[in-house]
């Protein structure tokens, strides 16, 4: 009986785990925007690790160029909790981001790492927190960040839930920046096309107006957009609206 009630134990942590990952791919498809997702993975987060009547609070550390900020939480108190760490520059959860390791603080009263930081958020009524490090590529660095009212929240059992939690999702959250990245890259690239597309108008216009070549044209916008320190592609479209035709724009096959 025992070694058939593990194997249904098992079998219902599995389907949690694919229900769970399932859930978070069809978020990042179905998300407007990473920041979209962030919030929905932190909430998510949350509801997975409490347990009733022991609300677990959760929020997303992002770190950029040393600076760490809040990207997501699950509620306004998690994110209060973030922030108080920011304020102070270092905490758990930033170490976590930076370093890459695990952060466990079973007691805050007990807390001897950043003394002002563990007093001032154990008065917001954290007692134990644990800060896990999501996998990503590149440079990108994240960290999960959990607190509990109560100390030893985050007993071994929970600290492997929550392990086994962050690689479930650490694969949709760099789905979510690869995604991410490659709107910002299409959006770059349109702009510069935009632009180009501008200029190219108005060096055909001037070319007409002053029968003069292609190189002299092109000359011709430059010494002005030098004259008057304006950038080259405002200059440009000040050109194309002269006509009384509107702007220049770029056509794109969808």
């Amino acid at each position: 009986m025992a070694t058939e009630s593990t194997a249904t134990s098992t079998d219902e942590s599995t389907l949690e785990a694919t229900s769970i990952t399932q859930h978070l791919h069809e978020l990042v498809l179905g998300s407007a925007d990473v920041e979209e997702f962030l919030h929905e993975l932190a909430r998510v987060s949350a509801r997975s690790l409490s347990e009733p009547g022991d609300e677990i609070l959760c929020g997303i550390t992002l770190l950029r160029h040393r600076k760490a900020a809040t990207v997501a939480s699950s509620s306004a108190a998690a994110q209060a909790m973030d922030e108080i760490q920011y304020a102070f520059g270092d905490g758990p959860c930033v170490t976590a981001s930076r370093e890459q390791e695990t952060v466990h603080v079973p007691d805050l009263d007990a807390e001897g790492r950043w003394p002002q930081y563990a007093a001032t958020v154990r008065e917001q009524g954290a007692r134990s927190i644990l800060a896990l490090p999501f996998l990503l590529d590149g440079g990108t660095q994240a960290a999960l960040n959990l607190y509990s009212h109560r100390p030893g929240r985050f007993d071994a059992r929970a600290l492997e839930l929550a392990r086994d939690f962050v690689n479930q999702t650490s694969m949709a959250l760099r789905l979510a920046v690869r995604f991410a990245h490659s709107i910002d890259t299409a959006a770059n690239l349109r702009a510069t096309l935009e632009t180009r597309t501008g200029i190219d108008v108005a060096v055909g216009i001037i070319m007409a107006q002053n029968r003069c070549s292609q190189d002299e044209a092109f000359e011709l916008l430059k010494s002005a957009s030098s004259a008057r320190n304006v950038k080259l592609h405002v200059v440009a479209a000040g050109v194309v609206e002269s006509l009384g035709q509107g702007s220049a724009r770029t056509h794109f096959e969808t």
